[in-house]
């Protein structure tokens, strides 16, 4: 590229690098963003001129150019001048997880199974399986290469090969509609002495129906035999389960219709299809479901009933739910947490929160304790109807009763409260939550800071955003431009920039929208050279971003 240079073009591209690297650091200090030092005496004169080497001109000719022309590989590697196929990784590496890393291997079209574990091998990972799983989970990897991924992988010292092992790439390999690939894993996970569970092929069967390739899914319990399975009441219980889970009941009826002299049922196999009818309400599938289930003698239990009277509630006939709870109540002498739960899921539905605590007390009194499903539903249900103070008084009294609810439902008691109102009921749910051990989601701190931003609380959205990253979390865009925002709401223009700054140096730039609100304000402040120097780094950052753009659309990931 540089053979075409004129003599004259060339002493004038080298005065240009020599001033850019005079006013920026060299590249291998920092990534993405040209930070200028105020002290730096460089920044006022550019009387004397460093001696800039060939070599280094060299290296920063891929900086310089927005996209770098002719280039074999990406921007994010510098081309190697040695004999080696793998290209020298830049620093800004120092930027990249673990699991980009070894993902930005197979992007270097490496050619053979052992130049690809010799370049995994030199990239220095301590390998867990959460960076197993994130390296298949994420990004653009295909079968074959996600099966030599694994292969290596498994031969770590670290790796212990068992079923959860393989169930990761199992599924991760399923979501991607590898079905080929899935299957030779789980023929491979058999040669290897390792029995598939129960899960693995809940994991395979739900594979196929997220797909909605549900008749694969059913050919292939045909096949289960050759994959260490049995086709018997457990298996054909999982199958059903998936089945219903994907709304595909008719499906899974009729299968056990066609079944039914070759695989024994019990009586899970029944409460299964009844649970799939109601959850659309068909009361007249689940009674003829429950009249097979009588004469094969099979007598209801309380699943039985509770999902006959959610079927009920979801046809719109409370009424006939309420009879139902009551003779099985004097039929059984008391009722399970599971019947209680039903009915109140219920009358939340309609938004009867009366007769909710009145079920609720019962069940107190009656010393049937409630789980976490029962709290679940009556604080989802409150928040729902935005009855914030009783949302919170039952959350309270679950966490008395030391149920510690999952992510997934802190997320979900976070989310509606952050849509409408002041954050502050929001952050006691967090607070709370937080003492109670729960792990909290990086999705629930997004909500939180967009939430705090926007009401302009600045200080519980920096000590927020702290416990944020103490917790494991890393930030991103979004996390970065709720911080910027919030600083420029309450006139904290300094921490803004240094905040951007700091997003810029880890590859993150903020939207115009952000940007331009901080350097108007700036403007506005009377800021005029901060501004300017701001200005000068969201330009070469938007140019990197654009370089990154061009090679994403020519199929480089990362």
């Amino acid at each position: 590229m540089l053979r075409n240079l004129t003599l004259r073009n060339w002493y004038g591209f080298c005065h240009y690098a020599s001033m850019q690297h005079t006013l920026m650091p060299h590249p291998s200090s920092m990534a993405y963003s040209s930070v200028i030092s105020d002290d730096d005496p460089a920044n006022n004169s550019y009387k004397r001129q460093p001696y800039v080497d060939e070599k280094d001109i060299l290296n920063e000719l891929s900086d310089l150019l927005a996209v770098p022309q002719g280039i074999p590989v990406p921007y994010l590697f510098k081309v190697s001048h040695a004999t080696t196929s793998t290209p020298q990784p830049r620093a800004v590496d120092m930027f990249l997880s673990p699991e980009e890393k070894l993902r930005g291997v197979f992007l270097q079209k490496l050619k053979g199974r052992t130049a690809i574990e010799c370049a995994l091998n030199n990239a220095g990972i301590d390998l867990t399986e959460d960076i197993i799983a994130r390296v298949v989970n994420k990004g653009n990897l295909g079968g074959e290469a996600m099966v030599i991924f694994f292969r290596w992988a498994i031969r770590h010292p670290s790796i212990k090969q068992d079923t959860d092992c393989y169930n990761l790439i199992i599924k991760a390999l399923g979501r991607r509609k590898y079905f080929d690939y899935m299957e030779k894993m789980l023929c491979e996970m058999g040669s290897n002495g390792i029995r598939p569970s129960l899960v693995t092929l809940s994991i395979v069967l739900d594979s196929f129906l997220r797909a909605r390739h549900v008749s694969k899914a059913i050919e292939f319990f045909g096949r289960l035999g050759g994959f260490g399975w049995e086709p018997n009441t457990e298996t054909l219980n999982v199958l059903l389960q998936c089945l219903c889970q994907r709304f595909h009941v008719g499906a899974a009826n009729r299968f056990l219709n066609s079944v039914k002299d070759r695989i024994p049922f019990n009586a899970t196999t029944y409460n299964t299809i009844i649970s799939g009818w109601s959850k659309s309400g068909r009361v007249g599938e689940i009674k003829r479901v429950l009249e097979g289930m009588s004469a094969d003698g099979f007598s209801p239990d309380f699943f039985t009933f509770s999902y006959l009277i959610e079927g009920f509630g979801r046809a719109g006939q409370i009424d006939e739910a309420v009879e139902i709870f009551s003779g099985v109540k004097e039929k059984c002498c008391g009722v399970d947490v599971s019947v209680y739960n039903a009915i109140i899921t219920n009358f939340a539905m309609v938004g009867d929160f009366d007769s909710c605590m009145t079920y609720y007390k019962n069940m107190l009194s009656e010393k049937c304790d409630p789980n976490v499903d029962t709290y679940t539903n009556l604080i989802s249900a409150f928040l729902k109807a935005r009855k914030v103070a009783d949302a919170l008084e039952m959350f309270d009294e679950m966490l008395s009763r030391e149920l510690v609810p999952s992510t997934g439902i802190i997320t979900s008691f976070v989310e509606p409260l952050c849509s409408y109102g002041p954050p502050y009921a929001a952050m006691m749910i967090y607070k709370k939550a937080k003492k109670a051990g729960c792990k909290i989601s990086l999705t629930a701190y997004k909500s939180l800071l967009m939430r705090l931003s926007r009401f302009g609380k600045c200080g519980m959205m920096l000590n927020l955003w702290e416990e944020m990253q103490e917790s494991g979390h890393s930030s991103d865009i979004e996390v970065y431009e709720y911080i910027i925002n919030g600083l420029c709401n309450i006139g904290q223009l300094d921490n803004a920039v240094l905040v951007m700054d700091e997003s810029l140096r880890k590859g993150f730039c903020p939207s115009r929208l952000i940007w331009s609100k901080l350097n108007n304000k700036l403007m506005a402040s009377n800021q005029v050279e901060k501004a300017y120097k701001l200005f000068l780094k969201i330009k070469d950052a938007r140019r990197h971003e654009n370089a990154r753009r061009y090679w994403r659309a020519n199929g480089w990931h990362f």
